[in-house]
């Protein structure tokens, strides 16, 4: 399948072009957007994202020279165990090397009193740069808690991370990542002691994530993380139980009324061009800069895949969003993008196709070819940091464009 976008595609990229060179807008976006998504046959999206995604895999090499941490375990996200990287001139598995303690600049790991501490700098964008993200991303890329994990040449399992999570847990502190590995290794019913001698349980975790900020600096890529591993634990808890919504308590009741109300905000903040809210569930919110739309529409997309059922995903609002995604990875296929941004959207997309059209045959992938002037296979830029600025100006709004 070609890669080049056809004509209907590039009339609507004219338009979207205009549109975002208008600059930002604010309060200004009608509330639930009514689209209308015109595609020639029922597969033509499946398809669209395949291509997508394969380019994505194929044509953009991360290696251990240029990249580090932060860079490939985005990749990781993503991919899982498919991603391949660069070390020392050969195509190497990105996740069985680093599980099998392979050495890359931010990929900081050593024992800890209770199991396997990965050094945390906050704020980073080369080594861990929240509280459990390693391990947090691990749980979600079907590594299993007893896999091996080596550190400095001693064998010890992908659990013995989350071990010490639970461990070093504390009231108050930021726990998005930490949420994903507990309600993903562990059942709903799983109960811990913290190093203060503080009971533990998946509930109580879920509770202290729904009361903390979806919006404001303490709210890593606008809050999406957190709402992230909010549905996928109140998800595991309905999947075991049984429940029905009408149905829940407690912390899982906060937790489900936090993500309806996001969800609502998601919809309603939504741009008419299909993208989603630069500014996330603050209010409505637009960029002219390529990386802070597509951080915030893939990062957006990413969280709905698991929050939405199959049938709400199918509805013209998330199509739409799904198919302006589509258009701003194929307009930049040639450009160098950041890794946060580029593999949230990629995941985004595999999320939603796996869940509205299935699995793909892994016999039969579409691979997808650069257009001709294309630099898609050069290194992608490594991210740099920079100031969290407001989104009324060109820079990106906080937590935007720096992967908090």
């Amino acid at each position: 399948m070609s890669f080049l976008p056809s004509a209907r595609w590039f009339s609507v990229a004219l338009l979207l072009t205009f549109g975002l060179a208008c600059g930002c807008s604010k309060d200004t976006t009608p509330p639930a957007q009514t689209f209308n998504v015109n595609l020639s046959s029922p597969n033509e999206l499946r398809d669209r994202i395949d291509a997508l995604v394969d380019y994505t895999l194929n044509n953009r090499t991360l290696n251990t020279r240029d990249h580090n941490a932060w860079q490939i375990m985005h990749g990781i996200l993503a991919y899982g165990h498919d991603l391949k990287i660069e070390h020392d001139g050969q195509m190497i598995g990105a996740l069985d090397w680093l599980l099998n303690g392979g050495d890359l600049h931010g990929w900081e790991l050593e024992p800890g009193d209770h199991g396997v501490k990965a050094h945390l700098e906050p704020g980073s964008m080369a080594a861990q740069g929240h509280p459990d993200q390693w391990v947090g991303i691990l749980s979600q890329v079907g590594v299993k808690p007893d896999d091996k994990l080596v550190v400095q040449g001693k064998v010890y399992k992908v659990e013995d991370l989350a071990t010490q999570a639970q461990w070093d847990l504390y009231p108050g502190m930021e726990a998005c990542w930490t949420l994903w590995t507990v309600s993903t290794f562990y059942p709903y019913d799983h109960t811990w002691v913290d190093k203060d001698g503080e009971q533990w349980n998946t509930e109580r975790l879920e509770a202290m994530e729904a009361d903390a900020p979806v919006v404001g600096e303490k709210a890593s890529c606008g809050g999406t993380h957190r709402l992230y591993g909010l549905t996928i634990a109140l998800n595991h808890y309905m999947e075991q139980t049984g429940k029905t919504p009408d149905q829940l308590t407690g912390g899982w009741q906060k937790a489900h009324n936090v993500i309806q109300d996001c969800v609502r905000k998601a919809r309603e903040f939504q741009q008419p061009d299909g993208n989603f809210s630069t500014s996330f569930f603050v209010r409505p919110g637009s960029s002219a800069d390529v990386k802070v739309t597509l951080h915030a529409t893939g990062h957006t997309l990413e969280w709905l895949d698991v929050a939405l059922t199959k049938e709400q995903l199918q509805e013209p609002w998330v199509t739409a969003a799904v198919n302006r995604l589509c258009q701003l990875l194929e307009d930049n296929a040639n450009r160098q993008l950041d890794c946060g941004a580029l593999y949230h959207a990629a995941r985004g997309l595999k999320l939603y196709r796996e869940k509205v059209f299935g699995p793909r045959d892994s016999q039969s992938p579409i691979v997808a070819r650069a257009p001709a002037d294309s630099h898609g296979g050069d290194p992608i830029k490594p991210a740099a940091a920079g100031p969290a600025t407001d989104d009324a100006a060109p820079a990106p709004p906080p937590g935007i464009g720096t992967e908090k």
